[in-house]
């Protein structure tokens, strides 16, 4: 792709971003979402494979679907108080339509089947953006209209995403959609507490962003898309091997990584609100998710050569580790020891 083009929709993408999120007016917010789109479509089909043409055109449906929810929810709204100001949208069918929305521009179950599919189809830089930039303008609309929304409709959204996550991830053997379905499980925990505690939701999403950024930069510098190949990583590249090891840990929520402090938050946050079987469910859910995590980090990094895959081995790289890369890993690795002081924060 044309350097010039490529840096024209990064912008674009980013504009987009910054227009929803800094909006009060619901027909700006959907201007925003709908540059978004605009901006990621050339940079999922820029490879010209049948694969990624497809990715492109089930993303333009999808969100060219839910942005006329979007606006359609918002009409309603307006039509029934006069308010077209975001925070104020009042009506209890708008704010359904607004949910199933929100729900499908995120990916969440049961509007989560487009995702795994489009991110399967686009490159790895490309499925880093679609996991994490093009989540964030969705997830700042909730956080305005969460005082709107139903508490049951998205508990029952984030249970199903975590279980669907969790589910569905765990026959897969290419990286990206094993990725997607993490994507889709960790939503859930972001939408549970969306109510209770909207700061929460997005601490949760910066700290998923940093960790699943570190992820998709360390696949992508490996050039790892499936299982196979990432069996024969560690000869090649072993310091590599060992951030994905850690990070993808750190995604499963296990102490005393970063990962676990969202995790451990919402679980106290749900308890408080009289909801301990949903924190109970959502805990023992995110377990299946746990394996996936898991199976990724034995490929990585226990199965040494010798070992069944029909691979050369490959030569070993002396190329030194991207900055981006080992500043992610760090914080993603150690953040929780200052744990009192991001809850102080949100």
């Amino acid at each position: 792709m044309n350097p010039q083009a490529k840096l024209i929709f990064i912008i674009s993408l980013f504009l987009g971003t910054t227009i929803t999120i800094s909006s009060n007016h619901w027909v700006m917010a959907w201007t925003g979402l709908e540059i978004n789109t605009l901006a990621i479509l050339p940079l999922i089909s820029k490879s010209h494979h049948p694969r990624a043409v497809e990715a492109a055109t089930k993303y333009f449906l999808v969100q060219a679907t839910a942005s006329t929810l979007v606006l359609f929810s918002s009409m309603t709204n307006a039509w029934y108080t006069g308010q077209w100001d975001i925070t104020q949208l009042t009506h209890p069918t708008s704010s359904l339509i607004l949910t199933a929305a929100i729900s499908m521009k995120l990916g969440l179950a049961p509007f989560h089947f487009w995702f795994p599919e489009v991110l399967q189809g686009s490159p790895l830089t490309t499925g880093l953006l679609l996991s994490t930039v093009m989540k964030f303008p969705p997830i700042t609309l909730l956080f305005m209209t969460s005082q709107s929304l139903n508490p049951s409709l998205l508990t029952i959204l984030a249970i199903l995403s975590v279980a669907m996550g969790g589910w569905m991830g765990l026959n897969q053997t290419q990286t990206r959609k094993i990725m997607a379905f993490s994507s889709i499980a960790h939503l859930g925990w972001m939408t549970i507490i969306l109510i209770y505690y909207p700061k929460l939701t997005l601490l949760n999403f910066y700290l998923y962003a940093m960790m699943t950024a570190a992820v998709f930069l360390t696949l992508n510098s490996m050039k790892v898309l499936k299982l196979s190949t990432l069996m024969t990583a560690w000869a090649k590249a072993p310091s590599l091997s060992t951030i994905l090891l850690l990070t993808l840990l750190s995604l499963a929520g296990l102490p005393p990584l970063t990962g676990f402090l969202p995790k451990w938050l919402i679980i106290q946050e749900l308890t408080k609100q009289d909801m301990a079987p949903a924190a109970m469910i959502i805990s023992l859910l995110s377990l299946l998710g746990l394996f996936f995590y898991l199976r990724l980090a034995y490929c990585a990094t226990i199965t040494l050569p010798p070992h069944t895959t029909n691979h050369m081995k490959q030569w070993h790289i002396n190329k030194p580790i991207n900055p981006s890369i080992a500043v992610l890993t760090t914080l993603s690795i150690m953040l929780l020891p200052i744990s009192p002081m991001l809850a102080t924060l949100v």
